[in-house]
């Protein structure tokens, strides 16, 4: 039950019923334990073969996970879950799901045993109230999840959860949810975005795949004003980026792999520290760039 549906409920109740109802909510949430503030991360994740390598961008992931605080707990929102409606994942251990074809075997190998947190989910599912949260006991840890979560936390011994990406919302509301999830960064839970802000798959230059640094006009100058937002704090752009004309057409023709971003600008707070790495280009239509806040 998330807490549209618990006040509906409660309206029906005696107050003797209220107040034992609002007390074991927050009970619950208070149950996390409290943490100096976690910073949020968004990864650009790119070719899954990330994760089986060690180049500059699995370095940078590496690095920046020592300039981190242990997380209690993890929760991720990756490019590669879209639903209709949001869920979360709710299961004590999610599977390692190999959502991709035509790479190495060692690729299809991996796997990232993290176990899950029914908990996180539950608090999740209580703290939203703009949207109705779902409890999902199906999906587990896709490759935008794993793939880079595996650099920060090789062990797998931080639990995890996904939240998907409701394709039916525009990219206001999911900043607008997003922001619900600030209260997690007092209890432990380190908050990442997995995607690409630029990110053009039938545009990618397949010869030049392995080109660090190679990117089109259009890729290089939509990665810099957005960078440029994001550096201002300047949000609206990138919340309204259907408007911003040619160059974020061509880096957005989908944006499955940008909102990620903006559930992690969505959580930056007033004057909070940004650091952005692996910011390069690649094929041509995709750009690497991450940034950790806080």
């Amino acid at each position: 039950m998330n807490r549209k549906q618990f006040l509906a409920a409660a309206a029906s109740l005696p107050l003797t019923g209220i107040a034992a109802k609002l007390n074991s909510l927050n009970k619950f949430i208070d149950g996390l334990n409290n943490s100096p503030k976690m910073p949020v991360l968004f990864l650009g994740h790119g070719s899954p073969m990330n994760a089986i390598e060690d180049n500059e961008f699995v370095q940078g992931f590496k690095k920046i996970s020592h300039e981190i605080e242990k997380p209690t707990a993890i929760l991720v929102i990756s490019a590669h879950w879209e639903t209709r409606g949001t869920y979360v994942t709710a299961m004590e251990n999610p599977v390692t799901i190999h959502d991709f074809g035509g790479f190495p075997q060692a690729l299809f190998d991996v796997k990232y045993p993290a176990p899950g947190s029914p908990e996180l989910a539950d608090a999740v599912q209580k703290i939203v109230t703009s949207k109705e949260v779902h409890l999902d006991e199906k999906w587990g840890l896709d490759h935008g999840s794993w793939s880079v979560v595996k650099h920060l936390y090789p062990n797998a011994d931080v639990p995890i959860i996904q939240m998907s990406i409701d394709y039916t919302m525009p990219a206001s509301e999911h900043y607008a949810l997003a922001k619900e999830l600030a209260t997690l960064r007092n209890k432990g839970v380190l908050i990442i975005g997995s995607g690409n802000n630029v990110h053009n798959l039938r545009m990618v230059s397949w010869q030049n795949l392995n080109t660090v640094g190679y990117g089109y006009d259009w890729a290089i100058e939509a990665n810099e004003m957005m960078k440029g937002y994001i550096r201002s704090g300047n949000h609206k752009p990138l919340i309204e980026f259907h408007k911003q004309g040619r160059e974020f057409e061509l880096a957005i023709p989908t944006p499955e792999h940008y909102l990620p971003m903006i559930y992690a600008l969505a959580l930056q707070e007033d004057k909070e520290e940004l650091q952005i790495f692996n910011d390069a280009a690649v094929a041509g239509a995709l750009t690497m760039t991450s940034f950790k806040i806080g």
